[in-house]
């Protein structure tokens, strides 16, 4: 019987896991690095063991440690999460080893599996369709486009489309690299790229007693970087042959490794849907599991400690499944920006109507689930995944579903760093998405009008009249005013507005807000009539920061700091991160080509290319391996032959400013 159990991981995972064992009388233990060490899953746990260091692999992937940690705190039994040591072999024998018990499918099976190249063989001899692996070696045009992806791990890390021939070599080098730092593996391979494929899989639970469930299947198909961002069960439109197929094959997976446990077989559905050929087993829980649980009204943690316990499932199968359920990944980055990670302080984070476990109501009414490792107050750093929260909502339709998911994400409260929230309520409410018309190229296509800039100007004005409230003792009096300006910075987007206005007797007068009325002002709600529809704008700020609603507005100054100007060609970072790699040779003075990868930045486990953003010569270079860099922060200079002739007498003095 399982009384104590560390969770090898952080954040989000950790702290669901958490969830059941406090409902189950279990016992928890948290780990964390120096850079978690007030973070939300450490102050749930009962007991916490630090993981000297702050990098993922002098911490979370220091199987040693991890051990010690457990048998230190007492812990005896160890959940890996997912990511991190969760589908390592050898951490499964070393917690074994130690006297443990392994909430999860033995060794052997992980070994199996673990390695994509190993588990393709594997399934070719159970008669699963495969893709033909492509030799990169041998390469040649008529192979193209081609999938790099690394052979031990997942998450989208390791993994590259190549589309020219000539670039095959250039993106082999950055998936090994990128493979070996995540998952301390550098093996690639390569294989068919399927474009306009969906990403459908099964999810699968076994005990030791020969009972292997497959509870449905899942849409995974829209993703950034091969990261999954929304999720659905069940897959919609599959014909009922093809999903039949699909339970088969993962439940022949399932058990060519006696598998036990919780785990998902994934596949590649091609264009029509009439053909799938199987792309890996995860040995582990997924991120997305939520929508499975709501589906089935399971809680698939709990079957994870019964089966690890040496229980048998429960007698008679699965429930059977009930509605629709949608998850939706909250990450701080900023879509439009490359999907760029962001960090700072994230003040708030409330999504109404959040809380319940399981799914919808009996009476059939929409639930919101909130699955997070952050709380108001918390910092984003650096080093690990952006992933804030996950947001899952389920109902007896998917109409139902992603309804109640799109609204609760646009009234949700999120005073912080930039995040992809208004990407995903777009998403969620695009033609293609209501009507079930997906695949992986969904963000390729679409990603320009989803992340079109949406002005409203009149956030701003909400936000400067709370200003004003503000300053004013005891609120808003119908007095008249001096003429005031404030200007505001939307955030992402960069729209700027410069709001003037003053209070006469006859009203609020604005300029370039004709006929807009205001019927109260506080610091914290304005009420602004325009065009005969009021509307109340909720206000909150933080140090510079207004949140107006669901939009972001930095204060700027009045009159602008000089030295925050660069020399034209100035390439700054575009989030905080680490150095990982220059160009070879490069060095001052050299001359670079338009597109040329200059420097690498590795920032929340994501390598970031910097290219030249024109052909000309590098004529500052402050970038090295190792350096970690704050955002804005200067890492080379490319400048063209009329830059230099504009800016020679003051470039030496805006370098050194």
């Amino acid at each position: 019987m399982i009384t104590s159990l560390l969770v090898a991981n952080r954040g989000e995972i950790a702290c669901r896991v958490f969830r059941t064992c406090r409902a189950l009388g279990i016992a928890t233990v948290a780990v964390f690095s120096d850079a978690d060490a007030d973070a939300l899953h450490v102050r749930e746990a009962d007991t916490a063991v630090r993981l000297p260091g702050t990098a993922p692999a002098d911490t979370y992937l220091r199987a040693d440690l991890v051990v010690a940690a457990a048998l230190a705190a007492g812990a005896d039994a160890v959940h890996p999460g997912y990511g991190f040591l969760s589908e390592n072999a050898g951490f499964a024998r070393a917690v074994t080893g130690a006297g443990l018990t392994w909430v999860g499918p033995s060794a052997d099976a992980i070994e199996a599996m673990a390695s994509k190249t190993r588990a393709k063989k594997l399934m070719a001899g159970a008669g699963v369709p495969l893709l033909a692996p492509v030799d990169p070696d041998s390469a040649t045009a008529a192979d193209l486009p081609l999938l790099l992806k690394a052979a031990a791990g997942g998450g989208g890390r390791g993994m590259r489309v190549v589309r020219e021939l000539g670039a095959l070599e250039g993106e082999m080098t950055a998936a090994v690299a990128e493979a070996r730092s995540a998952f301390g593996d550098g093996e690639v391979f390569a294989e068919p790229y399927v474009e306009r494929g969906r990403h459908v899989e099964v999810q699968i639970m076994a005990d030791a007693h020969g009972a292997v469930w497959a509870l449905g299947t899942r849409d995974c198909s829209l993703q950034r970087r091969h990261q999954k961002v929304i999720e659905e069960a069940p897959a919609p439109g599959l014909p009922d042959t093809l999903r039949t197929t699909l339970h088969e094959a993962a439940t022949a997976a399932a058990r060519a490794v006696e598998y036990q446990g919780a785990g998902t077989v994934e596949f590649l559905v091609a264009e029509g849907g009439d053909r799938a050929y199987f792309l890996e087993m995860n040995t582990r829980l997924q991120v997305e599991h939520p929508v499975t649980e709501a589906v089935f009204g399971l809680d698939l943690v709990a079957l994870q400690l019964r089966v690890a316990e040496g229980e048998p499932l429960p007698q008679g199968g699965p429930p059977p499944p009930r509605g629709h359920a949608v998850e939706a990944r909250l990450y701080a980055e900023d879509p439009a920006a490359g999907w760029a990670p962001q960090t700072g302080t994230l003040h708030r984070l409330d999504v109404p109507g959040t809380g319940a476990l399981e799914g919808s109501t009996p009476t059939g009414t929409p639930t919101v689930r909130l699955d997070t490792g952050y709380t108001g107050g918390d910092t984003i750093g650096i080093h690990y995944d952006p992933m804030l929260a996950k947001v899952i909502a389920h109902a007896p339709t998917r109409t139902e579903a992603v309804r109640a998911l799109a609204y609760a994400l646009e009234r949700a409260r999120i005073h912080g760093p930039v995040t992809n929230r208004e990407l995903l309520v777009r998403s969620l409410r695009h033609p293609d998405f209501t009507a079930a018309r997906l695949d992986t190229g969904f963000y390729d296509r679409h990603l320009p009008g989803l992340t079109a800039p949406a002005p409203d100007p009149l956030a701003a004005l909400a936000a400067a009249l709370a200003d004003a409230a503000r300053a004013r003792t005891g609120g808003w009096r119908n007095v008249p005013s001096q003429p005031q300006t404030k200007t505001y910075r939307s955030e992402p987007d960069g729209e700027v507005y410069e709001i003037r206005y003053r209070l006469t007797r006859d009203g609020l007068r604005a300029d370039g807000f004709p006929g807009v009325r205001l019927h109260a002002a506080t610091p914290r709600r304005v009420s602004l009539e325009a065009g005969g529809v009021l509307r109340h704008f909720d206000v909150e700020v933080h140090g510079d920061r207004a949140h107006v609603g669901p939009h972001t507005l930095t204060r700027l100054p009045r009159f602008p700091d000089p030295a925050a100007r660069t020399v034209p060609g100035s390439l700054l970072a575009p989030m905080p991160g680490t150095v990982v790699r220059v160009a070879d040779g490069l060095a001052a003075g050299d001359a670079v080509t338009a597109g040329q990868p200059l420097i690498w930045l590795e920032a929340m486990k994501m390598e970031h290319r910097i290219t030249a953003p024109a052909s000309g010569t590098l004529t500052a270079l402050h970038a090295a391996p190792g350096r970690q860099v704050e955002v804005g922060a200067l890492l080379a200079v490319v400048q063209t032959a009329q830059d230099t002739a504009r800016t020679q007498p003051d470039t030496q003095e805006a370098l050194e400013s």
